[in-house]
């Protein structure tokens, strides 16, 4: 660097004190700006963490927990920490298992106790609630009987505390954490030894529950497409005021209640109903067609109830599509219909997509449309949610089901998200 540079530079004011201030004033209005924002949106981030994720935690911890076994039985289970689950448990055990019980506080905790037990092995139920009973003569007042004493009387008292799967189920559930739940929603379940096998043919369901499921919502979310896109396409065509009061003729159903409408379709779909007086008076079938309670009754339903989720993604794209391209397709040779699928449908792919996700993730939820309309080879996931919750009070088993729902709505939205990246790169 040149002397006369050095001098240049050495010679240069410094930054004034005004300009100091009004970069700390700028800063300040920003950071007040901020805080607004932040202030502004507080009440909604709050709302959405009481409602929304706060129980999706709660409903994924409660999945997994296990805690009816490990809160009634603590001695029990440290009892049988090393037992084998081959050689019947030490008396140490049995011991333990009166401590345990002696000490629950209330009945219903036995309760609790022998119904977690009995899901796991029949029978449970009844022992454990005779041997609750029994306490006042297997440990009497002022008495500390020795443990191959209470072996023996427990053994007398009901032989069947000498068979190995009733203490199994014991260990097996004696962790305050289980995988259990979940597997038995995807029909698995662990040995008693140790691993992990498939369900008893008999008892596998949930599998077929879950493809039912998948099966219905796919169904409809065809139909919906079927139906909502050349509608959707005819809306975008026509000038704003009269696509705003046809619109509204969409949004309608948004107004009346779900019951309400599952109501009118069990009228209109019923053996004597409209749907077949009309087909019987114009000669289309001569005897009245099966509607209602079967899949096709709850298809039909589910998707009048759904096609309003259908049309609006796809008018919304439909509108931003400038019809200048089929004219232009059109004008250098292409035939129209051609011109259509090749120039106009690729276009409208991002609703379609959008569209088909949002009502297939509605279907995979639905409750209410097929309880009503359905058979009983016609209910979906949400059906046995409900009974899990309401009717066994088996809330592990109502989480995991729900678990199992959620998952499927995460790894949709994925696949949906990949595949728009995908479409956006190649474009």
């Amino acid at each position: 660097m040149s002397s006369s540079t050095v001098t240049t530079l050495a010679a240069a004011p410094a930054p004034a004190p005004e300009g100091n201030a009004l970069a700390r004033s700028l800063a300040r209005a920003q950071r007040r700006r901020h805080l607004a924002a932040i202030s502004l949106t507080l009440p909604l981030l709050l709302f959405l963490l009481a409602t929304f994720l706060v129980p999706i935690a709660a409903l994924l911890v409660r999945a997994v927990e296990n805690p009816e076994v490990a809160n009634a039985l603590p001695r029990t289970a440290q009892a049988l920490s090393k037992w084998d689950r081959h050689l019947p448990p030490a008396p140490a055990a049995y011991a333990a298992v009166v401590a345990d019980l002696a000490a629950l506080p209330e009945p219903a905790q036995a309760g609790a106790l022998a119904r977690r037990l009995n899901t796991e092995q029949p029978g449970s139920r009844s022992l454990v609630m005779s041997t609750y009973r029994a306490l006042p003569q297997l440990q009497p007042a002022g008495t500390t009987p020795t443990p191959d004493a209470l072996r023996e009387q427990m053994l007398a008292l009901d032989p069947r505390w000498g068979e190995l799967p009733y203490w199994q189920a014991i260990a097996k559930n004696a962790s305050r954490w289980t995988p259990d739940y979940l597997l038995t929603s995807v029909d698995l379940k662990r040995k008693a030894e140790g691993g992990l096998e498939r369900v008893a043919p008999d008892q596998r369901v949930f599998s077929s529950i879950l493809l039912r499921t998948f099966q219905i919502s796919a169904v409809v979310m065809l139909c919906c497409l079927l139906l909502g896109y050349p509608l959707a396409y005819w809306l975008s065509t026509l000038n704003a005021r009269q696509a705003n009061v046809l619109m509204i003729l969409v949004l309608v159903p948004f107004w009346t209640s779900i019951l309400v409408r599952v109501a009118a379709w069990i009228v209109l779909l019923q053996r004597e109903g409209l749907v077949n007086s009309a087909l019987m008076g114009v000669g289309v079938i001569q005897e009245p067609l099966a509607l209602l309670f079967n899949r096709t009754g709850v298809i039909i339903s589910m998707t009048h109830i759904l096609l309003p989720f259908m049309i609006l993604p796809l008018y919304s794209v439909m509108k931003s599509v400038s019809p200048t391209y089929l004219r232009a397709a059109v004008s250098l040779g292409s035939p129209p219909l051609a011109a259509f699928f090749r120039v106009y449908v690729p276009q409208t792919l991002p609703g379609v997509g959008a569209g088909g996700l949002l009502v297939f993730i509605l279907a995979i939820g639905y409750y209410v449309t097929p309880a009503l309309l359905g058979g009983a080879d016609d209910q979906m996931l949400s059906y046995y949610i409900a009974q899990y919750t309401n009717v066994d009070i088996n809330w592990g088993m109502a989480c995991a089901l729900g678990a199992i729902l959620l998952t499927a709505t995460l790894v949709l939205y994925a696949l949906y998200r990949r595949v728009v990246k995908s479409e956006l790169s190649l474009g």
